[in-house]
């Protein structure tokens, strides 16, 4: 089974070939980071605009590094949801197309779910990519960790799963992002927050964790407020001062400090639940997913407190990428799910788990 996967639904155009849900066979993705970066974040218009000048392109681009033809194609794979509603189109539509051109299958696949399958992948010739040495094993717990996500999944089997607890307010990657912008980090925020941690303190300051009345919920808002005062406070000013005349005030050293210690806490707080939901579910495998799933400190903390080994995807393929898609679309066709009709198939920004 070779499955073509498209993405897009925010600012990456990504396409990828997987084989048997465990095989990479290539891994195009083309970002328009730099065109947003100008604006400290995603615009939705620029990032469509984008989608649809790079799409077929990156789609060749995969077959192309596959060594495929599309008569080697037994089915594509594309993102409905959830995800920016231009985004989205640009990505369904060309999926859409190829469908009923090239008279493939389809499967509309959920961008959230995507994130953990790309942990299935175990395979590649591809040079620079490190995957894990064998699939995760059911029952798994899955962590996503993104911009738009923070959520605790226990997966029985394949399609089989419960939403144990989500983010009630920010979602972790969102978290990391104000904190970059308080104290003066440029976009994109996770990685510079993690990049300017490495050089501080994560003891240096005490930040507090939400108590949740849902026992696997979470939530970062309060500790991004509590960022927020802890820098006012370290340039001997009160809660009355501007956030946005921080940067200029702040030393690099306490820059260090704030977000070496915001980045602890923060992955305590995610870390902290994955080990009550291990108590009581006894998972045999926990896997994690999403751009945060690429931050080394919660990589850390991970391997160092569960109770039992843990084997981590690619840093490539915690981003969105096109890999995940085919990877869960892979998984789709081989338990028989019900495939899209390319001529009716619509979008879902907010399609949740």
């Amino acid at each position: 089974m070779i499955v073509l996967g498209i993405e897009s639904s925010c600012d990456e155009t990504a396409a990828a070939v997987v084989k048997d849900g465990k095989q990479l066979l290539s891994n195009m993705v083309s970002s328009s980071m730099d065109l947003h970066a100008q604006y400290g974040g995603v615009i939705p218009e620029i990032a469509a605009r984008s989608h649809i000048e790079a799409v077929l392109p990156v789609i060749q681009q995969a077959l192309t590094g596959a060594g495929c033809t599309w008569n080697d194609i037994d089915a594509i794979a594309v993102t409905q949801g959830a995800g920016l509603l231009g985004s989205l189109l640009i990505g369904v539509l060309a999926a859409r197309t190829l469908a009923i051109a090239k008279r493939k299958p389809l499967y509309a696949v959920n961008h959230v779910e995507g994130h953990i399958y790309a942990n299935f992948l175990t395979e590649t010739s591809l040079p620079n990519y490190v995957l894990p040495d064998m699939q995760p094993v059911f029952p798994m717990l899955g962590v996503i960790v993104s911009g738009g996500h923070s959520q605790l999944v226990l997966w029985r089997d394949h399609f089989d799963y419960t939403l144990l607890g989500q983010t009630q307010d920010d979602a972790i990657g969102e978290a990391f992002d104000k904190v970059a912008k308080i104290i003066g980090l440029p976009y994109p925020g996770g990685i510079n927050v993690s990049k300017k941690a490495l050089e501080g303190d994560p003891q240096a300051f005490s930040l507090p964790k939400a108590r949740m009345e849902g026992k696997y919920d979470f939530s970062f808002s309060g500790l991004k407020t509590a960022v927020l005062r802890l820098a006012q406070e370290q340039t001997g000013n009160d809660y009355s001062l501007p956030s946005t005349a921080l940067p200029s005030l702040l030393k690099e050293a306490q820059k260090a400090n704030i977000a070496a210690s915001f980045q602890r806490i923060a992955c305590e707080t995610i870390v902290d639940k994955v080990l009550l939901a291990c108590a009581e579910f006894s998972p045999k495998s926990v896997v994690i997913g999403g751009g945060v799933a690429a931050n080394t400190e919660l990589r850390r903390q991970l391997a160092n407190r569960l109770p039992f080994p843990i084997s981590y995807t690619d840093m490539k393929l915690c981003g969105d990428n096109g890999a995940m898609i085919a990877t869960l679309g892979c998984f789709h066709a081989l338990h028989n799910r019900p495939v899209a009709d390319p001529y009716t198939l619509e979008v879902s920004p907010n399609l949740s788990m």
